[in-house]
């Protein structure tokens, strides 16, 4: 199984979160596959230059709980619908669990309520396979060994997004598909606060300065090149297979944190080493891998990509585009503006180094 151009021709498509790092390499990909794509995001934790500039890409700037916005992108009648926005990721919800419940909660319903209005042929919904996964789970990972034990609001919005998309699927019989993403990483994820660990240790490398683990570094996770992310979620808005199904998009392997920093610093000529810190509370999980089984017998997902180019491309994308990259890295305040309007008060929040 696979997808071709002819496959979305004529196809008008939603992305939400499409200026990220996920949504913009989807975008990209997709505007050279469908007639029209729809790029939704307020730029909150994204950048505008990472989108292109092409005439059959359309961006509104806008949060997913500004049903204005919301309901300009779906005049434009979008037959698919990619929901990657989110509000990202786990220290930003237990900081923020408010914020966090309504973006991810309330966002996700709503968008999910205007695709069945609209009778859109598929609703991919991106999970996060970190999150769900109980953290004694056997590995690999795989899609049956959810958790009620959760411990950050992200992981347990993560799940009433998936449980929402069991209710509109049976209910509304809305076609909807549940992609669960592992660490993600490559070109266009600016270095901030509440970002991910890759993104936050290529800038402070670059910096020069120590990179900082919360842990003792054995710690493992599945890092999954965003290529390969962007083809199992081409191949889940097509594939009827992978309607009301839950699926893994990851790398299938296991990368020790120090293992990561030391290549890391490798690459970047960082000569300051490594700096550790005590674990966070919420983040109990020793080792993260997945199994793509069910993705591979589903939709055709076999991602092949080899970690050590993927990740020296990563860093070559941070060198080509440092200027902008070190202007935009956000350790400051990233709380969305539809709820800050909506609680009527700014959050303030205290800078760090660590990456979720």
């Amino acid at each position: 199984m696979s997808y071709s151009v002819k496959d979305y021709k004529g196809k008008t498509v939603l992305v939400t979160g499409g200026a990220g790092a996920i949504g913009s390499n989807l975008t990209v990909a997709l505007a050279g596959l469908c007639d029209r794509v729809l790029v939704l995001d307020n730029l909150v934790a994204s950048d505008r230059r990472n989108l292109p500039n092409l005439r059959n890409v359309m961006f509104v700037e806008g949060d997913i709980l500004d049903e204005v916005k919301v309901k300009r992108c779906f005049f434009e009648k979008p037959q698919i619908v990619f929901h990657l926005a989110a509000f990202f990721a786990n220290q930003n919800s237990v900081d923020h669990p408010e914020e966090d419940l309504m973006v991810n909660g309330m966002g996700t319903l709503k968008l999910m309520e205007y695709s069945v209005l609209q009778g859109v042929d598929r609703f991919v919904f991106a999970s996060s396979g970190s999150s769900v996964y109980h953290k004694d789970a056997p590995l690999p990972l795989t899609e049956d060994a959810m958790s009620m034990h959760l411990t950050t609001p992200y992981q347990v919005t993560k799940m009433l997004g998936e449980l929402y998309a069991n209710f509109f699927h049976h209910h509304h019989s809305l076609p909807v598909s549940k992609a669960r993403l592992f660490n993600s990483y490559g070109p266009g994820e600016v270095p901030g606060q509440y970002r991910n660990v890759i993104p936050n240790f290529i800038y402070w490398a670059m910096k020069g300065r120590p990179l900082p683990i919360t842990g003792s570094g054995e710690e493992t996770r599945d890092f999954t090149w965003v290529g390969d992310v962007v083809d199992g979620l081409l191949r889940a808005g097509l594939h009827g297979s992978a309607i009301g199904e839950e699926f893994n998009l990851a790398g299938g392997e296991e990368i020790p944190i120090r293992t990561l920093a030391e290549k890391i610093n490798s690459l970047t000529g960082n000569k300051a080493g490594i700096q550790f810190a005590s674990a966070r509370k919420w983040d109990s999980k020793k080792r993260v891998c997945a199994s793509v089984d069910k993705a591979r017998e589903l939709i055709g997902y076999a991602p092949e990509t080899d970690f050590d180019w993927a990740l020296s491309q990563t860093v070559q994308w941070f060198k080509d585009n440092w200027e902008w990259i070190d202007d935009s890295a956000s350790f400051g305040p990233g709380v969305s503006s539809a709820v800050r309007e909506m609680r009527g008060k700014d959050d303030g929040i205290e800078a760090g180094v660590h990456g979720s």
